[in-house]
């Protein structure tokens, strides 16, 4: 799908082509392991409308190589203006620690607002604003 679309096409994708999600899970000893990957796989409005990969991993794996909670990927918006003239953004993203960069984020935006409010600004802003 990436390269279809960095390539000019505008494919009609599915959100199941456009985006994967890869789990990774230290389970207990007894645990059910099919149990466990169908409910993930199959729960709504999160995972079971994308291609989703769960990973059954023991603790000593975890804590050496899944500690960080990262998270990537990729944006691509295409697109024309005038008759034929094509145009492509490409945002992406890789992040060592999801929650780390969300919570600085919103600090950020928090700031923002409270330096708008002090100066008795109002009104909606974007994050460019």
């Amino acid at each position: 799908a990436m390269e279809s679309v960095r390539a000019g096409e505008c494919p009609d994708l599915s959100d199941r082509e456009k985006h994967k999600r890869i789990c990774y899970i230290v389970p207990k000893k007894e645990a059910d392991l099919s149990f466990i990957e169908n409910k993930i796989k199959n729960m709504p409005n999160y995972f079971s409308d994308y291609d989703t990969t769960v990973n059954f991993i023991n603790e000593e794996d975890f804590k050496a190589n899944h500690k960080g909670m990262p998270h990537g990927g990729f944006v691509i918006r295409t697109g024309v203006t005038g008759e034929s003239t094509k145009h492509r953004v490409e945002f992406n993203l890789k992040l060592d620690s999801n929650p780390e960069f969300t919570a600085n984020v919103l600090l950020a935006y928090s700031r923002a607002v409270y330096r708008l409010a002090k100066e008795g600004q109002t009104g909606a802003r974007t994050v460019l604003d």
